[in-house]
């Protein structure tokens, strides 16, 4: 009898895995209190830092297994615990404990612990979220150094899947360089690190596949499914041998995109669409170029102002431009502003008093108004790099027009200031703005009038629009891209941006998922923005695709309300 678990599935090219069962246990550890005899209290502390120790060494080794052409934001998971293992909340306040209270170090490694997951617990902030789950990944290592296991992934899963109530960064990656099949967690949403390693490794996934730890026995034969999120046991030859054609259909699949990493993306009937990549780091200008993409449509650059002391100044702020524009050639190039608040945080923001949401607070453009004088130097830094390349500006979450005003104003200034001292740029760069809420949506004509482009940021415009926290498990089923709010938002923006001859582009994740790119274009979008992994499967879909067509069908289907009908003609716009 066939059992089947179902989940999120996370298919980041290779969709399909078939392979026996390798329990792998990753829960928190819990410490039993213990108090020490007086005269061990130093040697507990030794043993305390060694632990801490060898738990930084096993990051570091399995960073150097990692391959040379794994991508930088890849690796910048385990760097990020790295830096965790090194903070002094971690690494010296369960010293004190131990010295103060006289108590072993696993219980003070545990209520330190349990202090710092309350201070998370009080927010609703996703990235706050995200950092409680490194904290756990983090003191798990620990823990298991202290308790004398061998806390190294299995060696053994070459062509096994995996599975685990949950996995670090660190896992994740170790995995799949030692060849694993594929993925299935019992916790997790779309966007947790397992999902987003998975998807950039191009390892299939289930996560959130509650019971699985239980339900699945180690060993047995499972099929994986990341398709439709589904993940089957005890299937008979008949099945398996379905899966398993699929799998060399995959894998004849990827190999034929390769081909068109040249090939113009052009519609069945004619109409040229621009894809463009994603990024967040200078490094993935490579992956950009292998990816045959026609620009970058979005430059993440919160790098620069994460896991430091001391602020970029402008200079280090041009040479990071610098890179991916020289990198680029004459392909644009569009730099978004700092968006650091709500899911990203840095040691030198000011914290509002009393904010409890910082997604609702001051974040992205709101603090860059705020702190003008760190706005200024990126504004400064990147209409510097303009005159290098082809570069745009791009500011994130406004919802209003006078914040649009106010950075306008000071990128102004700033234009006029560097011609005053004599230095390069391209007074003409384009300025545009990311259309995330639904107050900046809803009053899409004035943005495209005050603006040379806008772009469509939908992670952060389904959120808001259905008050959803993307990052939460709980409510990861209401997070729903075809909410009939959220496309008459998207198609609003699209036709603003018509009815005043701007460009208009997509960045979010429903831009490079094939579900949603004929209703994309459908919409009237003709550029899109994504993930590098996912162009190729993108420009083969567009090539099959008739643009006047979708128009037609989409038109209707945007009057629909009913949420399964409007799936449905979703699905068939593909087909």
């Amino acid at each position: 009898m066939t059992l089947a678990l179902h989940g999120i599935g996370v298919d980041g090219g290779a969709g399909t895995a078939v392979g026996k069962a390798v329990m792998l246990a990753r829960g928190n550890i819990q410490a039993e209190p213990r108090m020490l005899h007086h005269g061990n209290v130093e040697q507990e502390v030794r043993r305390f830092l060694q632990a801490v120790e060898s738990a930084a060494a096993q990051l570091r080794e399995i960073r150097r297994q990692i391959p040379q052409d794994t991508p930088a934001d890849i690796l910048e998971f385990i760097d990020t615990h790295l830096l965790m293992l090194e903070d002094k909340a971690i690494s010296e306040a369960p010293v004190q404990l131990i010295r103060d209270e006289g108590c072993s170090a696993e219980w003070a490694l545990q209520l330190r612990r349990n202090q710092l997951m309350r201070v998370f617990e009080e927010m609703e902030d996703p990235y706050l979220r995200t950092r409680r789950d490194d904290l756990d990944h983090v003191v798990n290592r620990i823990m298991g150094v202290l308790a004398g296991e061998d806390s190294d992934t299995a060696r053994e899963i070459r062509g096994k899947i995996v599975v685990s109530e949950d996995l670090t960064p660190a896992d994740t990656i170790l995995l799949h360089h030692r060849g694993a099949a594929g993925l299935v967690t019992e916790f997790g949403s779309p966007m947790s690190h397992t999902a987003i390693l998975a998807r950039s490794l191009g390892l299939p996934a289930v996560v959130g596949a509650h019971g699985a730890t239980s339900l699945l026995e180690p060993g047995e034969l499972l099929v994986l499914d990341a398709t439709h999120g589904a993940v089957l046991a005890g299937c008979d030859d008949r099945t398996l041998d379905f899966f398993r054609h699929r799998i060399e259909l995959e894998q004849a699949h990827r190999h034929t995109l390769q081909a068109l990493k040249h090939a113009p993306t052009v519609t069945r009937d004619g109409v040229r669409i621009t894809l463009q990549a994603n990024i967040e780091l200078p490094e993935d200008v490579h992956t950009v170029r292998e990816s045959g993409a026609q620009g970058i449509g979005l430059y993440r650059t919160e790098f620069l102002y994460m896991n430091r002391e001391t602020l970029p100044d402008e200079e280090e702020h041009f040479q990071a431009y610098l890179e991916v524009v020289q990198g680029m050639g004459d392909l644009p190039v569009t730099i978004r502003t700092l968006d650091l608040g709500a899911d990203k945080q840095c040691e030198h923001q000011p914290e509002a008093a009393g904010c409890t949401n910082p997604a609702l607070g001051l974040r992205a453009i709101r603090l860059c108004l705020k702190e003008s004088a760190i706005f200024r130097t990126q504004i400064r830094a990147i209409l510097r790099a303009s005159a290098m390349g082809r570069v745009q500006l791009m500011l994130p979450m406004l919802t209003n027009i006078h914040e649009a005003r106010h950075a306008r104003a000071l990128i102004d200034d700033e234009i006029h200031n560097l011609q005053r001292e004599g230095i390069p740029l391209d007074p003409e760069m384009p300025v545009g703005a990311m259309i995330e809420t639904p107050a900046a949506a809803i009053t899409a004509d004035h943005f495209a009038e005050l603006f040379d482009f806008l772009s469509i940021g939908t992670n952060d415009l389904i959120q808001y629009t259905l008050a959803v926290d993307r990052a939460d498990d709980s409510v990861a089923h209401l997070y729903d891209p075809l909410h009939p709010a959220v496309l008459q938002l998207i198609k609003g923006v699209v036709d603003a941006c018509a009815r005043h001859h701007k460009p208009v582009s997509i960045c979010g994740e429903m831009a490079g998922d094939p579900r949603y790119l004929p209703l994309m274009l459908g919409m009237g979008l003709k550029m899109l923005s994504m993930h590098p992994a996912s162009l190729l499967e993108a420009r083969q879909q567009i090539r099959h695709l008739e643009w006047r067509e979708l128009q037609r069908h989409t038109d209707h289907l945007l009057q629909t309300l009913d949420p399964d009908r409007l799936e449905q003609q979703v699905a068939h716009l593909s087909s």
